[in-house]
Formats: structure tokens, C-alpha cells, sequence
């Protein structure tokens, strides 16, 4: 029997942790192992790789996607009807697709097709996503690392502005990623548990109030002469409109965003006169394996191998989740729920994880488990030692 696995949407620094599982526990299990280069786009072009005899073991330390990812949307019925012509010559009867939430609906597109189609076919979704905004499932692999990783850059930016605000920069600003859901921003608060972190947080989830940001912002300077700042790239007003975007949509017909933390930025400059710094993250907070999550690395091989044993169970059609039994000792379970509840849904930090611009204990007490232990990947001349692999 052939599997094939495939990564598709934004990468994470976890995400190839996700591909061992799948590969490794599928091959344990007799499955000759197949992965789509750059996702459904690759694998429309018949690219494929045999990983049925590859050395994986880089897999669990590099970042980004290793096989290449895309961001396609199946829109076409040609698209599909090609997918299904390939599935059939290379007689592909697994498919476990490893994404967020668009990706998710191309899974359970490809599920429905197959039955419709009657074409034996199981295809079992891989949880992926720095957003953590997947309903279902207590967080996505990806979320620990890069939270971990926005709270030790914020503490890091936070003391040096500390140490120049006497008379150099006095606001320092992050634009932190999340479109529709805070989690990623709220967690540069996280350094308070040890002594230094964001200020102020500006989440999707609370509306933003300009009068009410400035006169927090002054408020904040007066005390301690400065302020650092974290805002989530899809901030909104009262009706609804970002902030900021760039004017444009992508191809899942979402609005570009970018430029929020340029635009908070000028309207301290503006209404206070003090002198701001911006910085953005972008790539660097989702690919960033060099300060990962030990608990993130081990949960997404964990994904990856209980997507095989579900298939495997015939249990399909589905993603898998991970449900939290105890936050202390942490504990979760794994899970499963259908493809169709999570295609192209959002799920968005509660309101009682947040109050206006900080987050709460409950935040503290959800997201603090998830950013524990440092698996260092291997090094070489002073620098990660990561593998690159030939996808040409």
C-alpha cells in the first residue's frame, strides 16, 4: 500500500518534526512512503519523492518545510480531476496533508471526492500552524516554538530599550503575525514570569481605540520612560477594517497584511513626539528552530505518527487534535475530528485570556507549557547544522 504525505501553507520550525512521524510510523507499519514536492502544487506535476528508503533523521531538527510547501487552492474541477489521475497511476491509497486551515479544506475536498469517486482513498489531516487558531484541538504544533520565540525577542528588545530610552528610542513596536487570532502576540507577554516583556499587547480580538492606546502608552512612559509594544499584523477597528494592510489579496482570497507596526508607531510619534522603533519578526518567528520548543518538537512527531495509526484504524476523513488533560503536571491526549469542522474555520484567544492591552494569568497558565524545553539542533562551523535536500 502507498502513503503519500505533503506540506502545505506557511512552514514552522516543527513542521518537518510532523514529517518523520508520518514517514516513520508508516514505514514501520509496511506502507511504501511517498511526499509531493510543494505541496497539491508538486504533486499536480507528478513530483514526487520515495521516502520509503530515505535517512530522516535531519528531519527532526530542521526548519521550515524540508519538502517544499504552497499555497494552493483547489478551486478547479480540472485540478481535482488531475489529483485523482495521479492518485490512481501511482495507486495512492493514504494521504495525510500536513496545514492549517486552508489546508484542511483541501484535505477534506480530496476525502469527499474520493467517496463520491469511489476511490478507496484515507486522508487524515496533520495539524500545522503558528496561529494556533485551529478549532478542536487545545493548540497546533508550531504554536510552542514560535511563541517561545516572540518572548524571548521581545525580552531581548525590551531590556535594550531599556538600556537607551534616556535619551534614544523611548517606544520600541513588534509586528507580531495573526491575522484573524492573538495567540501569537499575546504570548511576547510571556517574559513577565521572568522579569521583562511586552508592555502593551494589541490583539485582533479587541477592537482597537486609538485615544485609548495613546493615553496607555503615555501612561506607561511616565512611569518608567518606556514602552515596548507587540501588535498583531491583523489589528482591527471597531467596524471591522484592519488597521493596515497592503491592498491586496493572496490566493485564498485573504487581505495581504503588513505595516501595522509602522502605522502604531507614527501615531505615537504623532500624538506624543517620542522616538519609536519597529521591528518585524516575519519569517524569522516561524522558522526559528535554533530556540524551539521541546514540547512543540515531541507533539508534532506525535501528530504525524497518530495521523498513520488513524488511517490505519480506518479512521479518516479526519485531523488530528490534541486535548489537554492537566496543565499541571501537563498532560494531553490525542484525538481526531472530522476534516470538515476545521476546514476554513478560526478559532480566536478567549476573552478571558485578554483584558484590553495584556493578557491574563489564564493566558500565563495555557501557553507556558507549551514553550518548555530546548532541543538545540545539531552544530557545525558555530552555526545550526541543517540538511538541505535536492527537490529539483
Amino acid at each position: 500500500m502507498k502513503a503519500l504525505y505533503a506540506q502545505s501553507g506557511g512552514v514552522t520550525s516543527v513542521i518537518n518534526a510532523s514529517a518523520y512521524g508520518v514517514i516513520d510510523e508508516a514505514r514501520k507499519n509496511g506502507l511504501e512512503v511517498y511526499v509531493g514536492i510543494n505541496g497539491v502544487t508538486g504533486i499536480l506535476k507528478e513530483k514526487f519523492l520515495n521516502a520509503t528508503e530515505l535517512d530522516i533523521e535531519f528531519l527532526k531538527y530542521t526548519p521550515a518545510g524540508a519538502f517544499g510547501s504552497c499555497r494552493k487552492k483547489l478551486k478547479s474541477d480540472a485540478d481535482i480531476e488531475k489529483l485523482f489521475e495521479i492518485f490512481r497511476k501511482n495507486d495512492i491509497r493514504y494521504f495525510f496533508y500536513n496545514g492549517g486551515n486552508d489546508s484542511m479544506d483541501t484535505a477534506w475536498r480530496l476525502q469527499v471526492e474520493a467517496q463520491k469517486r469511489g476511490y478507496e482513498l484515507k486522508v487524515v489531516g496533520v495539524p500545522k500552524t503558528i496561529d494556533n487558531d485551529l478549532p478542536h484541538t487545545d493548540h497546533c504544533p508550531g504554536y510552542g516554538s514560535a511563541a517561545k520565540y516572540i518572548a524571548t525577542a521581545m525580552m531581548e528588545a525590551a531590556l535594550d530599550l531599556r538600556s537607551m530610552y534616556v535619551d534614544s528610542t523611548q517606544v520600541f513596536v513588534m509586528e507580531i503575525m495573526g491575522r484573524h487570532a492573538g495567540w501569537l502576540a499575546a504570548a511576547a507577554a510571556l517574559g513577565w514570569v521572568n522579569g521583562i516583556g511586552a508592555d502593551i499587547v494589541l490583539l485582533p480580538e479587541e477592537p482597537f481605540n486609538k485615544d485609548e492606546f495613546i493615553s496607555a502608552v503615555d501612561n506607561i512612559v511616565s512611569k518608567k520612560g518606556y514602552c515596548a509594544i507587540a501588535v498583531a499584523e491583523g489589528l482591527k477597528y471597531p467596524d471591522g477594517f484592519f488597521v493596515s494592510d497592503m491592498g491586496f489579496t493572496d490566493s485564498f482570497g485573504n487581505r495581504q497584511l503588513g505595516g501595522v507596526g509602522f502605522t502604531i508607531a507614527g501615531m505615537v510619534r504623532s500624538e506624543l513626539g517620542l522616538k519609536t522603533h519597529v521591528a518585524i519578526p516575519d519569517y524569522l518567528q516561524r522558522s526559528g528552530r535554533h530556540i524551539a520548543s521541546a514540547t512543540d518538537v515531541q507533539e508534532a512527531e506525535m501528530c504525524g505518527r497518530m495521523a498513520v495509526r488513524y488511517a490505519l484504524e480506518d479512521n479518516y476523513g479526519v485531523m488530528v487534535t490534541m486535548e489537554r488533560v492537566s496543565d499541571e503536571p501537563y498532560e494531553i491526549k490525542y484525538s481526531s475530528v472530522p476534516l470538515n469542522l476545521v476546514a476554513e474555520q478560526t478559532r480566536m484567544l478567549p476573552k478571558d485570556y485578554f483584558d484590553k492591552f495584556m493578557v491574563t494569568e489564564k493566558f500565563f497558565k495555557y501557553a507556558l507549557p507549551l514553550i518548555q524545553g530546548e532541543p538545540y539542533p545539531p552544530f557545525r562551523n558555530g552555526l545550526p547544522d541543517y540538511k538541505l535536500l535536492d527537490l529539483k
